[in-house]
């Protein structure tokens, strides 16, 4: 009884825990918007969604692949070179209409992405050794593409710049593309075989095979679609600062990552949600957004990102003690049962 009562609170600090970060991330605002009332201001809070945009929508389809007991770190490196290809397409070819840059940009990423889904999916080689490889090879691509140049807002179409910042309805394009990614891995997370079998994988992967899910098949196609999403991404990038270059989005896997984690993405697989995934890269732009404008150093600021990132995975590895406790010892279990023998025996 009393462990099912833990159980049982285990399971409401999991339900509560986004409300929670919500909670969280409106305080931090409203505290910096006391020391610094322009962030409270609409145009900050705009930028503030145009800044997290990117953010939350890479953060997403990570999600997924955590939940599969994947990792992808070559995320931030497909962003670059699927941005870079983008970029010199449009210096090259400038008649192109931007949605067919976007359209190659996205084909791009998603080839890249596949390559990691065939070597983690049916070679069934481990995601962290793969994508860390992958970060490499396309990190250097990007750099032998473009010969180590710069192509800058000069070489680049108008319109290919304008499209990111333009406002539908008042908000920006990059605000309406995560609003649209949101939905659209919500659906598929919740309301489809294919996001059900992730969950199944992540959770139990050989009693996932044994009720006859395709985990390589699945698997191929989660990688493809982070690689995608980055490839959307890579050009958004490009496009919204103007500029692309070898080092586009150094390190922002780290960032994709985190973000999930402190959402309540468990790394073992399995567990986390797209309303995490959002919560938690929106904090991490609150906080990269709100900390200049009360004058705090940066290392300051990567030292409190870690400290939450931290704080985040003892929180899940707290719930994942607790979620794998049996309600009975399976070794005491198994030899309190007498064996077939000693009951035949037994007058």
């Amino acid at each position: 009884m009393a462990l099912n009562q833990r159980l049982g609170a285990a399971a409401l600090l999991t339900r509560r825990r986004e409300p929670l970060l919500a909670a969280l991330t409106v305080a931090l605002i409203l505290l910096v918007g006391l020391r610094a009332p322009t962030f409270l201001s609409l145009q900050s809070l705009d930028n503030l969604a145009t800044d997290s945009a990117l953010t939350i929508m890479l953060a997403l389809a990570q999600m997924l692949v955590i939940v599969t007991r994947g990792i992808d770190l070559s995320v931030a490196s497909n962003l670059a070179l699927s941005g870079m290809m983008s970029a010199l397409l449009a210096m090259h070819y400038p008649q192109l209409p931007v949605g067919a840059v976007i359209a190659v940009a996205i084909v791009i990423g998603l080839g890249l992405g596949l390559v990691n889904g065939w070597l983690i999916g049916y070679l069934q080689l481990p995601p962290i050794v793969v994508t860390l490889g992958s970060m490499s090879v396309y990190r250097g691509l990007v750099f032998v593409l473009s010969g180590g140049a710069w192509v800058s807002s000069r070489n680049m179409p108008a319109d290919f710049i304008a499209f990111p910042l333009a406002r539908l309805g008042g908000f920006t394009h990059l605000v309406w593309l995560a609003a649209l990614s949101v939905a659209a891995l919500w659906f598929v997370a919740r309301h489809t075989r294919f996001g059900r079998d992730l969950y199944a994988i992540g959770n139990d992967p050989v009693a996932a095979a044994y009720v006859g899910i395709a985990s390589p098949r699945r698997l191929f196609w989660t990688y493809g679609m982070s690689g995608a999403m980055a490839g959307l991404c890579g050009y958004l990038w490009v496009a919204r600062y103007a500029v692309a270059y070898t080092e586009i989005a150094y390190g922002f896997e780290l960032t994709v990552i985190a973000a999930c984690v402190i959402g309540g993405v468990s790394i073992a697989g399995g567990v986390g949600n797209i309303s995490g995934a959002v919560l938690g890269a929106l904090f991490l732009s609150v906080i990269n957004n709100a900390l200049p404008m009360v004058r705090i150093s940066p290392f300051w600021q990567s030292a409190l990102t870690g400290l939450v990132i931290l704080s985040a995975v003892m929180i899940n590895a707290r719930g994942e003690k607790k979620r794998h406790k049996q309600i009975l010892p399976l070794h005491r279990h198994a030899s309190a049962i007498p064996s077939a023998s000693t009951a035949r025996s037994t007058p």
